[in-house]
């Protein structure tokens, strides 16, 4: 008889590790309960909770596609509740990097592409000769300061 994901079957615990422990089902199949599916609480050595030998209520809870069968002891129990499940967080939509304008100024409104190579260098020259003077009358006021009392 093959198990069905949902069904709850009586077994027998044939195995533990540290992940989990193995059942062997009272229709011959074995499966594991990952130590996640044991308890409700937090279960950090599953042999606090289980030994091998011991008689176990187990629900399959999904059968791969290599026939490995994942069983729960939690989900069989009569009390069991499941979390409810988390909305996802709301994705904020894409925006533009922003741009840093130097001296706190307003950047100009971009040029039409169609500016030549010369133009552009031409401009590139004009804007770093404006902020090379701005920073050598910051730097020679700041150096004229400095070493008198």
């Amino acid at each position: 008889m093959q198990s069905k994901v949902g069904e709850i079957y009586d077994g027998s615990v044939t195995g533990l590790t540290a992940f989990g422990a193995f059942v062997k089902l009272s229709n011959g199949e074995t499966g594991m309960v990952h130590i996640s599916e044991v308890s409700s609480s937090y279960v950090k050595e599953i042999r606090d909770h289980l030994t091998e030998g011991q008689t176990v209520r187990v629900k399959v809870i999904a059968i791969g596609d290599n026939q490995k069968i994942s069983l729960s002891i939690k989900q069989a129990d009569d009390n069991y509740r499941p979390r409810p499940e988390r909305k996802p967080r709301e994705q904020r939509p894409a925006q533009p990097p922003r741009q840093r304008a130097f001296d706190n100024r307003q950047s100009a409104p971009e040029q039409p592409a169609a500016m030549s190579f010369e133009d552009m260098m031409a401009k590139f020259k004009k804007d770093s000769d404006e902020k090379i003077s701005v920073l050598k009358k910051t730097t020679d006021f700041k150096g004229n300061k400095r070493g008198r009392s």
